[in-house]
């Protein structure tokens, strides 16, 4: 893991219990902070870091699903690189997960991809971060 992500928050929404302890303990193994929510609206009622987290969301939620609590946060200027964790995803939902900037994950290719996917997003913000403050300043 790369060493600007040691300290990375990493926020778990996902209403399954047994999934969202499983997922937790292996985001903590690999060294991130975890805070875990199990519905949209907890979501919602977190108070997010401004940079250095990436949000996990299952998509199929319980009230507001994982799309519509993305929105929502994309709507209040939330930019957190974000994946949104489904069962067989539909090519309709990759694309408009994308619209919100978030990756999607098969549900069932969580296992050693989940690290992979929260490591590349957090990445990649940090390139944009600093591309942008490259062009800022030129």
């Amino acid at each position: 893991m790369a060493d600007t992500n040691t300290k990375a928050r990493i926020i778990v929404v996902e209403d399954d219990p047994v999934l969202r302890t499983a997922l937790t303990f292996a985001l903590e193994i690999e060294g991130y902070t975890v805070t875990a929510c199990a519905t949209g609206e907890a979501l919602l009622a977190t108070l997010l870091p401004e940079a250095n987290a990436c949000l996990v969301i299952e998509h199929h939620l319980p009230g507001r699903d994982g799309l519509d609590a993305l929105k929502v946060l994309r709507k209040r200027g939330v930019t957190l690189p974000a994946i949104l964790l489904a069962a067989h995803p539909r090519p309709g939902l990759t694309a408009a997960a994308a619209r919100r900037g978030a990756a999607v994950l098969d549900k069932a290719l969580i296992g050693p991809e989940l690290a992979r996917r929260v490591e590349e997003q957090l990445a990649g913000r940090e390139l944009a971060r600093q591309v942008c403050g490259v062009l800022a300043h030129a």
